[in-house]
């Protein structure tokens, strides 16, 4: 046998630089469901089934494409437990002249992998990603010599090199090449939101659902009502239906949070970008098209392509660049314990409620529920950013290490002191009352700062910029708050301290 060709399951694209140049009669392609990468954090149940069912209609898809397939099945027994386990007993069987991989997501695996040489005794090739438009080191000469990093400029070099809207003289469509602050509306129920995306499970994903059931029964979530894509057709349906019935309103209302509705104008693309069901290129052209034929407007299409191919390979060169001192990463200090209500929903904050419980069931919630309603609690409170970054990594089913670990550590959290993002995204229960309809179904008073039904929010809001006075003060983005604060008399000051101290010492019955 010429090579192992090993693919992982969030590298399910027959345009795979590992796929690049094999021999179908003699590799062979390997992919394996294995306890160590099921279980090493408490990933969400339907996560566990999208992953495991596209593995294995992905598979399928090889084997009836001429493809020599090696498949693992996930049982608890398998004497293999871990992916070098599988390789191991493959290489000792067929005696190979190398494995070939593509570069994985993940620091962790990436280390074991490049180990494998000396471990296994065996050539080991890891080759670039070439799904990402832009590359690992074509990002560090980019980032070479800047003292910070911000998307924005990363994301304009990103619309040159690709061409999406751009017009011919080079110049961004429209005018500018950010259009943002049109992208800030609340939704009040009209235009009606869409249903989501709909795929009923086949045998294979039922097949599934009954596993994941019986051995990760402990596990975060629920199998129930499972409707994701697990294949690329599947995936480029999906896509279909965001362009046709949502990307016209998404730009409008990509940051409106509803008290009613789960999915509101979000595409719910990403856990197929993120396995490779989907080209990032290919969707990012689709939903251009769709505003080149008059079917959306600019600010959502501008919006949704730089959420591509702006923030996504924005975040994934940062990970890349700091890993692995990046995940130790804790500026602020931060020392708290993760509230036990973010794995059972059991608060009476309606925001934290609606979103944790949204993400229970669907394993999904999107971005500015995480940013400024989970991922803001979590900044205000002082939680740990490794108690937070493995929350979002077990609950959410496009998060693999890449994509999450910047997203929490630095845009959420702060701890990396703003190297990903200019000012920390700290607000007050009023940022969520202008963008949602949470806080007219709440327990708490929104309108209050202090006393006993005051929003959590509010004094917490304050106690941060209060006890980070040397972290955030120099911040220009933030001199405002920091006057506001200032200007305010000592007894309120007193008071807002006093809540918010009250707040931290009962959280887990808040």
């Amino acid at each position: 046998m010429a090579n192992l060709i090993l693919i992982l399951g969030d590298q399910l694209s027959h345009h795979l630089s590992a796929l690049e140049g094999a021999d179908k009669d003699n590799d062979l392609v390997v992919m394996a469901e294995v306890h160590s990468e099921a279980s090493y954090t408490n990933h969400h149940k339907k996560k566990l089934v999208f992953v495991f069912s596209a593995m294995r209609h992905f598979a399928d898809a090889l084997e009836e494409d001429g493809w020599r397939v090696h498949y693992q099945r996930y049982h608890p027994d398998n004497p293999a437990q871990s992916i070098e386990q599988v390789i191991a007993e493959l290489a000792r069987e067929y005696q190979p002249e190398r494995v070939i991989t593509t570069e994985c997501g993940e620091w962790r695996l990436h280390e074991q992998i490049s180990r494998w040489h000396k471990t296994l005794g065996i050539p080991v090739e890891i080759r670039p990603d070439t799904r990402f438009v832009c590359n690992i080191d074509e990002f560090a000469r980019w980032a070479e010599g800047r003292k910070q990093l911000r998307m924005e400029f990363f994301y304009r070099e990103m619309r040159k090199k690709t061409g999406l809207l751009m017009t011919s003289e080079g110049q961004p469509e429209g005018g500018q090449w950010n259009f943002d602050t049109d992208n800030r509306k609340q939704w009040a129920g009209k235009p009606p939101a869409p249903a989501p995306f709909r795929e009923e499970p086949d045998a294979i994903t039922t097949e599934v659902i009954e596993l994941v059931n019986e051995y990760f029964s402990e596990h975060f979530g629920t199998t129930e009502n499972f409707h994701y894509a697990v294949t690329a057709e599947q995936a480029q349906e999906a896509l279909a239906h965001f362009v046709d019935f949502a990307l016209p309103c998404f730009g409008d209302y990509q940051d409106a949070i509803s008290d009613n509705e789960d999915w509101l104008f979000h595409s719910i693309l990403s856990p197929y970008l993120n396995t490779g069901l989907l080209d990032p290129m290919e969707v990012c052209e689709e939903a251009v098209r769709a505003w080149h034929g008059g079917r959306a407007p600019l600010n959502a299409v501008e919006g949704f392509v730089r959420q591509i191919i702006g923030w996504r390979e924005f975040v994934r060169g940062i990970y890349w660049l700091l890993m692995p001192g990046y995940a130790r990463e804790n500026r602020l200090g931060n020392s708290r314990e993760l509230p036990w209500f973010y794995w059972t929903g059991d608060t009476k904050m309606r925001c934290m409620h609606k979103a944790i419980d949204a993400t229970a069931r669907n394993a999904y919630a999107h971005h500015i529920q995480r940013l400024m309603v989970t991922g803001n609690f979590a900044l205000l409170a002082g939680v740990k950013p490794e108690a937070i970054c493995d929350w979002y990594l077990a609950v959410y089913i496009d998060a693999f290490d890449w994509v999450e670990l910047p997203n929490t550590l630095g845009m959420v959290m702060h701890a990396d002191g703003g190297y990903l993002g200019s000012k920390p995204y700290a607000a007050s229960g009023k940022y969520i009352q202008r963008m949602s309809d949470h806080c007219q179904n709440c327990h708490y008073r929104v309108q209050d700062a202090t006393g006993d039904r005051a929003c959590p929010f509010n004094s917490l809001y304050w106690h941060v910029i209060d006890r980070h006075r040397e972290d955030f003060a120099n911040n220009p983005r933030m001199t405002m708050m920091y006057r506001n604060w200032d200007k305010q008399k000592p007894e309120r000051r007193k008071a807002l301290r006093a809540r918010a101290d009250w707040v931290l010492a009962n959280i887990e019955t808040l």
